[in-house]
């Protein structure tokens, strides 16, 4: 997002955008229709195709290079369409952002599925916010833009607290048993500043790729464990704290 990352942005930053169109598209219209049964099907329809589009303008211009003009042209639609479908333009951006927000979540929950030892369950969290065919510098400077913004508009600011309790809540789940709540809040604090930190090096810099990106990361989560506490995590066993808890539950 030209800002937005760990807390952002959601992200999102965080697919291929022409390989998941049509999934994009589906997703955006099967909610529309559940959520607004008032609106036909074709409003629903135009106002799918104008958040993909508002996408698509997003990534090549950012944030500020939003306009309505340049959305409704890259849907080719006429100029006033937009105000016909929507309260105003930042409706539209509201709903792009969020539906990146969200494909970042699901990617990440459906590697944690996968997942079967708490070390996996790391690694998901920390791939998952590195998407193979998102990590690049276009993406990266529309996350930056995004995340700026939230600094002035609630609804931004409100996906970025949801992107980290979330983050905050998966992290939890591979710490859980091993941290207190004071050692997870430093070492949720400190993995989001290093995801944070790796997309803002990437829309400056341009100088890092996504397997190193990850290589970092992992570097600064090293840091925060032991030797045994590694190993622990990479055997699929609880840790004693968890175990226990789970007895008297």
């Amino acid at each position: 997002m030209r800002r937005l990352p760990a807390n952002a942005i959601a992200f999102s930053l965080y697919v291929n955008i022409e390989s998941c169109m049509s999934v994009q598209k589906s997703y955006l219209l099967e909610r529309e229709m559940a959520t607004q049964g008032k609106r036909t099907r074709i409003e629903d329809i135009r106002r799918v195709e104008l958040i993909a589009a508002a996408h698509r303008v997003f990534l090549e211009h950012g944030l500020q290079g939003m306009t309505s003009a340049r959305i409704c042209r890259e849907a080719g639609m006429s100029p006033g369409i937009l105000a016909y479908y929507f309260k105003g333009k930042d409706e539209v951006l509201f709903g792009m952002v969020r539906y990146n927000n969200r494909l970042l979540m699901e990617d990440v929950i459906a590697r944690l599925v996968a997942a079967q030892t708490n070390w996996a369950r790391l690694e998901a969290v920390v791939e998952g916010n590195f998407p193979a065919q998102a990590f690049t510098r276009p993406i990266a400077s529309a996350w930056i833009s995004v995340c700026a913004e939230a600094g002035v508009n609630e609804q931004y600011a409100r996906l970025q607290r949801l992107f980290h309790r979330r983050l905050r809540s998966n992290l939890a789940s591979v710490f859980g048993g091993m941290f207190d709540a004071a050692r997870l809040h430093e070492a949720s604090l400190i993995i989001a500043a290093l995801l944070d930190g790796l997309w803002l090096r990437k829309a400056v810099a341009d100088d890092i790729g996504r397997d190193e990106a990850i290589i970092l990361v992992f570097t600064g989560i090293r840091s925060l464990v032991s030797d045994r506490e590694e190993k622990l995590l990479r055997s699929g066993r609880e840790p004693k704290r968890a175990a226990a808890r789970r007895r008297w539950q």
